[in-house]
């Protein structure tokens, strides 16, 4: 069982029991849903103490690998960077300054051919938004009807003195307008329609195609490092930019 999935057990195991110790309504007691022991004195009167207080996390960089393993499972990048930054600190025997060094290279490595995977959104969005576009002087403006009429219709046109208004112009292409952008909203709702049950199914086919190819590249390059940490980084790497990370 790998190490993510022993620290989604762990955090359900532990939820439970704070769950009971929650019940005995005892105020002293810490609600832990971790397994590292909280000192007696944390706690006075349901509230923490000062002592306590002083030693919050403030970096991810001060957690216990406990807790970075629960928020790698929650997929939060700063924790995901954490677990291959310690493994990197294991199998070089490296500190940890050091150990972010190579991290860096290993974000770098993930990050190449981004753009390529990126194109297919970007196509669709251009596509999308220039269609968008074109259509209102398609269908408006007495020029680029007359010539999309030429070069594509060749319908007969009203005399000008009833092309006067926009409206009247849109009237007039209406004629062939209409069918080109009828079937295009029906495709698109079709389209839409089909996207909805694939999400209802957790389908999300060239995403997932990209991000798991993605995932792999990054694995082949380091193969020295544990898989499932370095997975789990590329999956959460958005594919615009990078995640900011904090410390």
């Amino acid at each position: 069982m790998s190490l993510l999935h022993t620290s989604r057990a762990l955090l359900s195991k532990t939820s439970s029991i704070a769950r009971k110790a929650a019940t005995k309504h005892n105020f002293n007691v810490p609600r832990s849903f971790t397994n590292v022991p909280t000192p007696p004195d944390s706690f006075k009167d349901g509230k923490p103490t000062l002592q306590y207080a002083r030693a919050l996390p403030k970096t991810f960089a001060s957690m216990t690998n406990e807790q970075i393993l629960q928020f790698a499972e929650m997929q939060i990048p700063e924790a995901c960077r954490e677990c291959i930054v310690r493994d990197i600190m294991v199998v070089d025997q490296i500190e940890y300054d050091d150990a972010m060094k190579i991290f860096k290279k290993i974000a770098a490595t993930n990050r190449r051919g981004m753009q390529i995977y990126a194109l297919p959104f970007y196509t669709g969005f251009g596509a999308a938004f220039t269609g968008g576009i074109l259509s209102v002087p398609l269908v408006f403006d007495l020029n680029t009807v007359n010539w999309f009429n030429d070069k594509f219709v060749t319908a007969e046109m009203p005399p000008l003195e009833d092309l006067e208004r926009m409206l009247e112009v849109g009237s007039a292409s209406w004629s062939w307008m209409e069918p080109i952008l009828g079937q295009i909203s029906f495709f698109l709702l079709c389209m839409q329609f089909a996207r909805s049950q694939l999400q209802n199914l957790g389908v999300r086919p060239y995403f997932n195609w990209q991000r798991n190819m993605r995932a792999d590249y990054l694995v082949s390059q380091f193969p020295q490092y544990d898989a499932e940490f370095l997975r789990s980084y590329s999956i959460i790497d958005k594919i615009v930019e990078p995640h900011e990370m904090s410390d």
